[in-house]
C-alpha cells in the first residue's frame, strides 16, 4: 500500500480527535478550551485512553464543565465523578489537581485559556511552558492539548509531537510534520495527529 493509501485507511478507521470522542465541541471559547485542558490532564496519566475519555465525559456529565464549577465542587464530588468514569487508579490525586488547576486558571487568566495564548504571543514553546504550570499537566499533557487545539488555534499548526511521529514511523509514513502535512492534503492536522497517536498506541 502507498503512504497515501495507508494514511487514508488510518483516517477512515481512527479519524476522530480525542476531544470529539469526549463530547467536547471544540471552539475558541473559554468553556471548551477548559474542557480540553481537563481531558489532556486525564489522558496524560498512565492509563488507557478509553478510560481517560470516559472519565472526562463523566466529569462533564456531573456539570464540571467550567473552571468555576470545578473549583466550587468538593474534592469528594470530583473523586465520585472520576470514579463514575472508571478513573480509579489516580482519582484522589487527580481530584486535587483538577481543583487546584481550576483555581489557577481563574486567578491567572480569568478562566480563559485564550489569555495564556496571548501571554505566550502564540509561540509554541511559551504555550507549552504555560500549560505546564497547571497541576498534573506535564510534557505529555501539554503535547496532547496542543495537538488537539490546533484545530481552533491554527497558528500553532501543524503540531505533531513525538507520539504522533512514533505512530507515523510504525506505519511506514513520513516522520516529519512538513511531509505528513503534504501527504494529508489539507485535512485537519488535529485529526491526523490523533489518528497517528492511535496508530502508535494500538495493538493492531
Amino acid at each position: 500500500m502507498t503512504a497515501s493509501g495507508t494514511l487514508d485507511a488510518l483516517l477512515e478507521r481512527h479519524g476522530t480527535t480525542f476531544a470529539a470522542e469526549a463530547g467536547i465541541r471544540l471552539r475558541d471559547t473559554p468553556q471548551p478550551l477548559y474542557q480540553l485542558l481537563v481531558l489532556s490532564h486525564l489522558l496524560s496519566a498512565r492509563i488507557r485512553a478509553q478510560i481517560a475519555v470516559g472519565a472526562a465525559r463523566a466529569l462533564f456529565a456531573h456539570r464540571l464543565r467550567t473552571p468555576r464549577r470545578m473549583a466550587d465542587a468538593s474534592w469528594q464530588e470530583r473523586v465520585d465523578a472520576l470514579g463514575d468514569g472508571g478513573y480509579r487508579r489516580y482519582d484522589e490525586r487527580t481530584a486535587t489537581q483538577l481543583g487546584d488547576g481550576a483555581l489557577l486558571l481563574l486567578d491567572a487568566y480569568g478562566g480563559d485559556l485564550r489569555r495564556l495564548r496571548e501571554e505566550a504571543d502564540g509561540k509554541t514553546d511559551a504555550l507549552r511552558s504555560g500549560l505546564r504550570r497547571f497541576p498534573g499537566i506535564g510534557p505529555a499533557g501539554a503535547d496532547i492539548f496542543l495537538r488537539e487545539v490546533q484545530t481552533v488555534w491554527p497558528g500553532i499548526a501543524p503540531y505533531l509531537d513525538a507520539k504522533a511521529l512514533q505512530g507515523a514511523e510504525r506505519l511506514g509514513l513520513p516522520t516529519t510534520p512538513e511531509r505528513l502535512v503534504l501527504l494529508a492534503e489539507g485535512r485537519d492536522p488535529a485529526v491526523v495527529a490523533a489518528a497517528l497517536v492511535r496508530g502508535a498506541l494500538g495493538k493492531d
